[in-house]
């Protein structure tokens, strides 16, 4: 689509306090920067770039060097996605670049390598390094979205940091495809790492909301043979099969159609649900992949699209987020599943409109279509959610 040119979108002061400041910017191959970026010696302080962009950038980083160049002292973060968001738009093959300056908020920055087998760890020791700083109060964590369990890494984060600390970010993605994702390391793309942004001092204000708008169909079954993320049986049937049984022609698209139908996933006694997407499927052990642990004795219930609600869900997350944060933001990182995208098609932006629209104007939101939402449910530690929208909104006082 052809891009709308747009002035840079910031938030001043607010009356009675500190505010964080905001300029949005966006690049693709054939329009580059809008608006341009500025030179070194004109531009205004930023302290933290954040950067959603297709995979194949990997392949093309002449952009991540020129932001170096634009904002020297920024820490610079970012991973690949299954579409860009910027405002209310979504895209595919560009950047979406938010650009932000604090007043009195502290920023640390942190990276390690990361595998499936070794998520809980690479958790941990992200959240040691950022703990090396006092004054921890929010992180944001975004990590190769295919190598990785991403229980285990909110795990190891949540054991980690103290109690209180704001704990929210995203699963890198590569479209429909699964192929390879990204996330910078010290500026670059790199696969097999993820990377965490601390935020300290008691001026910042993190707001986080995260819901889904799914629709359940068929009976509950209990999962009776699993390891880590890695679903074996349920009620004793090859998971495999009986999820094909229900996909019927789709099944043959898996593991992309896989995320039409995810499932819902619950521990006996308690009405909290979380939402699981395949990642994969293993043909020969008849088992399936997901991108966070589906416990042996919870039970799973299929849901399916309702078009409705999923934006009705989305305003939902806003709402949690605008509660949360307590103030106006100047920043909204919208990070949304990629099975929401594929099942709203066309009327994607229509859950990007409605949460533009629960906040101030003159806010900038950015974010990327993910495999998988790193959030608290409501409060609480994170937990790793699929297809949901999470929203997390940044303020200063």
């Amino acid at each position: 689509m052809t891009p709308v040119l747009m002035p840079i979108i910031s938030n001043g002061l607010r009356a009675g306090g500190f505010a964080l400041q905001t300029k949005s910017y966006r690049y693709d191959h054939y329009w580059r920067w809008q608006p341009e970026l500025p030179a070194t010696t004109t531009a205004d302080h930023i302290d933290l770039v954040l950067v959603f962009g297709a995979r194949s950038f990997v392949d093309h980083i002449e952009p991540f060097g020129q932001l170096a160049r634009a904002f020297p002292e920024a820490v610079i973060v970012g991973c690949s996605t299954a579409g860009e968001i910027h405002q209310q738009v979504v895209e595919d093959e560009t950047l979406s670049v938010a650009a932000v300056s604090f007043e009195r908020t502290g920023l640390r920055v942190a990276s390690v390598p990361i595998s499936a087998a070794h998520s809980s760890q690479a958790g941990a020791d992200l959240a040691a390094q950022l703990m090396e700083k006092s004054g921890l109060a929010a992180v944001m964590v975004l990590s190769d979205g295919l190598e990785v369990n991403g229980t285990d890494l909110t795990d190891g984060i949540n054991a980690t940091v103290p109690d209180g600390v704001v704990v929210t970010g995203g699963l890198a993605a590569d479209g429909d495809r699964f192929e390879s994702t990204w996330v910078l390391v010290d500026g670059k793309p790199a696969s097999g790492h993820a990377v965490a942004v601390g935020f300290y001092g008691d001026a910042i204000r993190v707001g986080h909301g995260s819901m889904g708008g799914w629709d359940y169909f068929g009976p509950e079954r209990r999962v009776t043979k699993s390891a880590g993320n890695i679903l074996h049986e349920l009620d004793g049937r090859p998971a495999l099969g009986l999820y094909k049984e229900y996909l019927g022609e789709l099944a043959s698209g898996l593991p992309a159609t896989g995320l039409l139908f995810p499932l819902s996933l619950k521990k006996p006694g308690e009405s909290k649900s979380l939402v699981r997407t395949i990642l994969g499927v293993d043909h020969r052990e008849q088992s399936l992949i997901f991108a966070g642990d589906v416990p042996e004795g919870h039970t799973v219930q299929l849901m399916q699209a309702n078009f409705d609600r999923l934006v009705d869900g989305a305003e939902g997350a806003a709402a949690h987020a605008i509660r949360n944060g307590s103030i106006e933001p100047s920043l909204c990182v919208a990070i949304s599943c990629v099975g929401r995208r594929l099942v709203l098609g066309e009327r994607t932006e229509d859950e990007l409109e409605a949460t533009k629209q629960a906040f101030p104007g003159s806010m900038v939101q950015v974010g990327f279509y993910s495999y998988g939402e790193i959030s608290p449910y409501a409060e609480g530690t994170c937990d790793l959610h699929n297809q949901t929208m999470t929203l997390t909104t940044f303020a200063e006082v």
